[in-house]
């Protein structure tokens, strides 16, 4: 599934990422173009997802970095470790980053009614056991974003539990830091995705702890951990329903639909892509970054 780094040494594998230790202090984040869906790895990659999720990573964390620190510390090749300088095709997928104790909770921030939770919403009226107004309709704005953690699972399904139970997991001072953390980098980039013609629907982030620092790790803000749609045309009600035009999205709700209407019942081992949802799917990625950048990813990298 991954690819051999000699003189490298892998930390942790994990869905889309491999984490090699560059030191007792650092490690070294390369992403792969593999892909998941309800928390399953496909064997079919998507041409060079690795490096969109990266470069889009690398723009919020800088962008974001008044809000909350963040573990980066290099993102140009010639500037990690031997094994990964002399690798050129990991350019612009690899990232030098502070080791941090990682907390294993989803943080996810909610500005929208969607997916999970819409589906919830609709059979309880809750979403994340927390309950929210009556009337609501697929795909409304929230009057005020909510946060809705899970836990992260090595394998299987994440599971979302309610605030209390975080509280419960992980002490209730920790547990607010990452609530009032987590709303406060959604509220700031839903505002810019909104300036570049983008609705910012959910987000999840992952968060470490550097001594009694709270940084965020991982990803940030891309079309793996987001839900982003085309503003110009949304309409509340309009996602999912019968006779609706959902507004385009630039996530991996392309990869969803594909297989929810396959009749995959969502376990291992994960279906293989058709050439025209993978050609989808990267097409809505690479639209993703140039619209939040605002550049496309090939000037990018030149």
């Amino acid at each position: 599934m991954r690819s051999e780094i000699a003189g490298a040494t892998l930390f942790r594998e994990g869905k889309v990422r491999e984490v090699y230790a560059a030191s007792p202090t650092e490690l070294v984040i390369v992403a792969s173009d593999r892909l998941s869906a309800f928390d399953v790895v496909l064997p079919t990659p998507i041409p060079d997802k690795g490096r969109v999720l990266t470069q889009l990573s690398n723009f919020w964390f800088e962008r974001t970095a008044h809000v909350v620190p963040n573990h980066v510390i290099a993102t140009r090749l010639e500037d990690l470790p031997a094994p990964f300088r002399d690798r050129p095709e990991l350019a612009g997928r690899s990232v030098l980053v502070r080791r941090c104790e990682r907390i294993d909770i989803e943080c996810v921030a909610r500005g929208y009614l969607a997916g999970s939770g819409w589906t919830e919403y609709k059979k309880e009226g809750t979403v994340a056991g927390e309950r929210l107004p009556t009337g609501l309709v697929d795909s409304a704005r929230l009057d005020d974003p909510i946060f809705t953690p899970a836990t992260k699972a090595v394998t299987g399904h994440d599971e979302n539990i309610s605030r209390a139970q975080l509280a419960a997991l992980i002490g209730r001072d920790l547990a607010k830091r990452l609530e009032e953390t987590t709303l406060a980098l959604y509220r700031e980039a839903h505002a810019y995705a909104l300036g570049r013609g983008l609705i910012l629907a959910d987000t999840k982030f992952e968060f470490g702890l550097d001594g009694d620092r709270l940084v965020l790790i991982d990803e940030a803000l891309t079309p793996d951990s987001s839900r982003y749609w085309d503003a110009a045309q949304y309409r509340p009600g309009s996602v999912g329903s019968p006779g609706g035009t959902p507004p385009a999205s630039f996530d991996k709700q392309f990869v969803r639909d594909f297989l929810i209407e396959s009749g995959w019942n969502r376990e291992p081992p994960g279906r293989a892509l058709p050439p025209d949802v993978v050609r989808g799917t990267a097409e809505r990625y690479r639209e993703c970054y140039a619209r939040v950048t605002g550049h496309a990813l090939d000037e990018a990298r030149a």
